[in-house]
């Protein structure tokens, strides 16, 4: 039986006008992230970027995706939804960086309940803020109404990262071998990963609230919750100008027991030490209020090493006084020894 009623995309959930506010909303935003390569503005089918031929001579695309996960679960308690996208850029420039890559361009995916203007503009603010300090410029995306499938106020945000290395320049892992080092570069708390857990300690176990001031922490549960992901391109890309770099992690889900081997050639093994650098009270709260074990916490976390570095033990020293004199906190945490791809970590008890 059909309907008397003349529907439109509005009845159905789905407001174009809004959507349309919502861009008019974060275009300045996104404009601050052009680079010189990139042609057009937004709006297009898709988005245009021409490589500079000139500076590269043979150019290897490194393209990585990700999301926030169920850190978006509070970011929604909190209210606060402008540094959430600065967390998906860093997801996704940290890997390609990994392979000695310079992000180039960066497209977001939002899908949203219903179209919130100012909340949208939030999101993007996060995600031009994100690709400001990765020096990759916002070249498109995509912002999804879907009424029925997401409630009013829920959103998911993915991102795709685009970056480019020359060939000779590719870092692989290829090069390591027995006796290197392994530097690590301290992560600025959660990350991006292990909320699910997370959430579960501090909301289940602990029952505290999103605006409770932790003292341990410094700050409330929600700020300390909602720190956004670091990034750590421009400081990679001078490491890699003046330092010879055999190998790079980014340390996401799996933490130090999953990440840093995927580097590894055969015939090699890393030894961690656990205790050479400082672990975020963060941690020591997560493992406490859950009674998690310490393997767990290094499977799930990243236990305050955000990245790592594996140089030859006559550049570990210069790379070390080199941070150090940028104000960098950075410690060996381990080596690499004859083995099987893998990693053990020493110190746990």
């Amino acid at each position: 039986m059909c309907a008397n009623k003349k529907l439109t995309y509005r009845d159905a959930g789905v407001n174009i006008d809004k959507g349309n506010q919502a861009v008019e909303l974060y275009k300045p935003l996104v404009a601050k992230t052009k680079r010189n390569e990139v042609l057009g503005g937004l709006g297009g089918f898709g988005g245009l970027f021409a490589l500079d031929k000139q500076k590269f001579q043979q150019p290897v695309l490194v393209a990585g995706t990700d999301g926030v996960g169920t850190k978006l679960a509070v970011a929604h308690q909190v209210g606060k939804h402008d540094t959430i996208g600065i967390d998906c850029v860093a997801m996704c420039v940290n890997d390609i960086l990994a392979s000695g890559a310079e992000p180039l361009f960066f497209l977001d995916y939002l899908a949203v309940g219903s179209m919130e203007p100012q909340q949208v503009a939030d999101i993007v603010t996060g995600v031009a803020e994100g690709c400001c300090q990765a020096g990759c410029a916002l070249i498109g995306g995509e912002t999804a109404e879907m009424p029925g499938f997401y409630r009013r106020g829920e959103y998911d945000v993915a991102g795709f990262a685009v970056g480019v290395v020359e060939r000779d320049q590719l870092i692989d892992g290829g090069s390591i071998q027995n006796g290197d080092i392994i530097v690590g570069l301290p992560s600025s708390g959660l990350h991006s990963n292990g909320f699910s857990l997370a959430r579960k300690v501090f909301f289940d176990v602990y029952k505290w609230e999103v605006d409770r001031f932790v003292p341990e922490l410094g700050c409330t549960l929600g700020e300390e919750l909602l720190r956004p992901t670091r990034i750590y391109v421009k400081l990679i890309q001078e490491v890699l100008r003046r330092f010879t770099v055999k190998g790079m992690a980014h340390i996401t889900g799996g933490g130090l027991l999953e990440n840093p081997p995927r580097i590894l050639p055969q015939g090699t093994h890393m030894e961690i030490e656990y205790g050479t650098w400082k672990i975020p009270p963060v941690f020591t709260l997560l493992a406490k209020g859950g009674a998690i074990e310490p393997l767990e916490m290094l499977r799930t976390f990243n236990m305050g090493i955000g990245f790592t570095l594996i140089v030859d033990p006559a550049e570990a020293a210069k790379l070390l006084t080199w941070l150090a004199d940028q104000g960098e906190i950075a410690n060996v945490i381990g080596r690499v020894v004859e083995g099987t791809p893998g990693v053990t970590i020493r110190g746990i008890g």
